[in-house]
């Protein structure tokens, strides 16, 4: 078997969601994983820590970019838009590097084993966590920070879940927006989050 390739850990990928699926999460190996991907078990730990870093690999990337984008946000925009941007900046890295296929199978894997899922809710919280931080340092404070980042990754998740699951066609910032635009009609006109003193925070301080 080969001990260096190319394309290694998108093979490494396809391998194991197809093993995933067949045999399920729990009884797939490593082993069987890089056997399936022809290539050995020391390349597969090369690229992937265990089993569930094939499915979760990509998270720290994306907390990343979520971050920065909403930091990297113009000062003058209000905390819901900057959040907006990295609710978009991530969705176009999930849409445009791995596809709605290979969301869809992934999403269907996670959600048959409960280890995964509690991965997944883990995963979402330090999402939420981060956003919440970035927010505080662009001026708003608490409970308002953490309330917004908590809106925001359930705009994410439900979002993500409609794409995976509805019509073909349809664009995951798109569904993101909508999801947006419905928090908008239930909050402020002009999309601002009260502070914790009660005066509206429109930017960073």
């Amino acid at each position: 078997m080969s001990r260096w390739a190319p394309d290694a850990r998108e093979r490494l990928e396809t391998a194991a969601l197809e093993l995933f699926a067949h045999n399920g999460y729990d009884r797939t190996t490593a082993s069987e994983i890089a056997e399936r991907a022809g290539l050995n078990r020391a390349t597969f730990f090369r690229h992937f820590a265990d089993k569930r870093e094939v499915l979760f690999g990509g998270s720290g990337r994306l907390q990343d970019l979520l971050v920065q984008t909403v930091a990297g946000a113009p000062a003058s925009a209000t905390p819901i838009d900057a959040m907006a941007a990295g609710l978009e900046a991530i969705g176009t890295v999930l849409q445009e590097s791995r596809g709605r296929t290979f969301a869809r199978q992934r999403q269907s894997i996670v959600t048959a084993s409960a280890e995964l899922q509690e991965r997944e809710l883990n995963k979402m919280s330090s999402l939420a966590g981060a956003l919440a931080d970035t927010l505080r340092k662009r001026g708003v404070d608490e409970p308002a920070a953490r309330l917004l980042a908590e809106i925001g990754i359930a705009v994410f998740r439900i979002s993500f879940e409609r794409w995976v699951s509805g019509p073909r066609a349809r664009d995951l910032r798109e569904l993101t927006r909508e999801s947006l635009a419905e928090v908008r009609s239930l909050t402020a006109q002009d999309g601002r989050v009260p502070s914790a003193s009660g005066a509206p925070v429109s930017h960073a301080a």
